[in-house]
Formats: structure tokens, sequence, C-alpha cells
């Protein structure tokens, strides 16, 4: 099991019962109070029970293919690039085109979530936190999740 949070559309929170880690999609950095200190761009990481693989695209930006349990996590802000690079049941974006081309189980909204609502004609339902237990438990049908 492990949460997804954000504190502003910059940025998800992965957390699992023995680690936490910050992504910045806008600095390409992932803060998860590591002894070495902030991870810069792209690269393969084991974090805990977090396999991370931070991409860098066409315009050097990273982003990121996050698997916990099976389940995996897409994290690309508004990025619209190397989206085959990235295999996601859930998907953290603000990008439409991303959504439609990766086709995720569930959306984290980080951004203009009333555009990408209408566009994608689905609802979008409010958390603080986003609990996953496992794959099974991914919704059935499409859905965007706002985390405020």
């Amino acid at each position: 099991m492990f949460e997804i949070e954000s504190k502003n559309q910059d940025e998800i929170i992965l957390s699992t019962k023995t680690t936490v880690a910050k992504f910045n999609v806008a600095e390409g950095v992932i803060d998860a109070n590591l002894s070495v200190g902030k991870i810069h761009g792209p690269g393969e990481f084991e974090i805990g029970e977090m396999t991370i693989r931070g991409i860098q695209t066409e315009s050097h930006k990273t982003i990121y293919d996050t698997e916990i349990g099976g389940v995996h996590v897409g994290i690309i802000g508004a990025n619209e690039e190397n989206l085959d690079d990235i295999v996601a049941d859930i998907l953290c974006t603000s990008s439409v085109r991303a959504i439609r081309e990766i086709e995720p189980k569930l959306i984290v909204s980080m951004g203009n979530v009333d555009g990408m609502v209408s566009e994608l004609k689905l609802t979008a339902r409010t958390e603080k936190k986003l609990k996953i237990k496992n794959a099974d438990s991914l919704p059935a049908v499409k859905e965007v999740v706002v985390l405020s």
C-alpha cells in the first residue's frame, strides 16, 4: 500500500510504510531524505519499496516512471515529450495529450483540472491523500483525482 499527495502543481509525494519521496517535476529533483542528498536528473534508482526510472526528455527535463508493489505511477507534469517511455496505471499530469497516449486507469491532476475534465469528458473528485492498496484496487473506469 502507498499514498499519493500533492502540495502544489509541480510536486507529487509518494509514501510507503518506510519511504517518502517528493518528486518535483519543475526542477527534475527527487527528495527522499537520503544521506547523499537529493537526486537530480535521469537514472534508475531503488528507494525503499520504490523502483524509480528518471527519463530525460528531448528538452532535457526529467519525467518519472515509478513502480511500487506492481503499480506503475507516471509523474510527468505538463510534459508531452517521450510519452512512449512511460507505462502508467496512475498518471500525474496536466496534459490531455499524455492521458490519451498513455491511457492510465487513474489520473492525478497537476494543473488545469477544469480544461482536462471537460476535454476528456470525465468528472473529477477531490481528495487530501490518495491511498492505493494494489493494482486490483484501481478503478475499472478512468478517473481524475485532484489532491488538495
